[in-house]
């Protein structure tokens, strides 16, 4: 057994083991905790790893990189949700591929997700980005119009709102909180108004660095690259 596979499940096991720990100080239910384990850059090998680790559902940044490994998680009968930008030309590639695509963050791209799953009579589960941070680098819906942007796409048949995700600026401690609180309060508020074909159930919120303030403020699946892979190789 090589030094990475050995580290994939160390980490995988030291990564349960914390959410566990916090959940039990926060009173909550670490079931309901998805943990989301994002393979970019990462091999087919080292997503297997993670799986039988005890990894449940993974994340993709880019289309081509969730093809090339397509058929790994095919045979572990593993989802694998689309977290990235995503351009309208690669949507045709993902009713095949994954049922749930995290980043929604036009009318267009939302448009083009209807057009593709419907062909193929299927239904995507969408998660609207918000732009939190109102950060000119990011892409995502102001926080403002999130709720206007919920309501238009929510006429499409071709998927279902399920939830919120975000990409919080680069910040630490009582900052990020309010930022993830302002998220969750979204959340909530958006959940209230029982619009048909939004079923607000998932809040994806809190990565590596900052999953555990993330869970506090009310996340319930937190998307962890290389607290469980390590350092992302960026020459692939």
């Amino acid at each position: 057994m090589t030094e990475n596979i050995c580290n994939i499940a160390e980490n995988v096991y030291r990564l349960k083991f914390e959410v566990n720990e916090l959940c039990a100080k926060l009173g909550k239910d670490s079931e309901k905790i998805q943990i989301m384990g994002v393979s970019k850059t990462k091999t087919a090998q080292d997503v297997e790893q993670a799986i039988k680790a005890g990894i449940t559902l993974f994340g993709e940044n880019r289309v081509q990189e969730l093809q090339q490994k397509a058929e790994m998680f095919q045979k572990y009968n593993m989802p694998c949700h689309i977290i990235g930008q995503l351009q309208t030309n690669k949507v045709k590639y993902l009713p095949e591929l994954t049922s749930c695509i995290q980043s929604v963050d036009s009318v267009k791209l939302a448009k083009e997700i209807d057009k593709q799953y419907s062909k193929h009579e299927k239904v995507a589960d969408v998660l609207v980005e918000i732009n939190i941070g109102d950060e000119e680098s990011k892409g995502g819906i102001d926080f403002s119009n999130a709720w206007e942007f919920i309501h238009e796409i929510s006429e499409l048949k071709g998927l279902t709102v399920k939830g919120l995700m975000c990409v919080p600026p680069i910040c630490e401690g009582d900052l990020v909180r309010r930022y993830f609180a302002q998220m969750y309060q979204l959340f909530v508020d958006i959940q209230s108004k029982n619009v048909d074909n939004v079923n607000m159930n998932i809040l994806s919120m809190g990565m590596s660095d900052d999953y555990k303030y993330a869970i506090m403020e009310g996340s319930n699946l937190i998307r962890v690259g290389s607290s469980i892979f390590g350092h992302r190789n960026y020459n692939i």
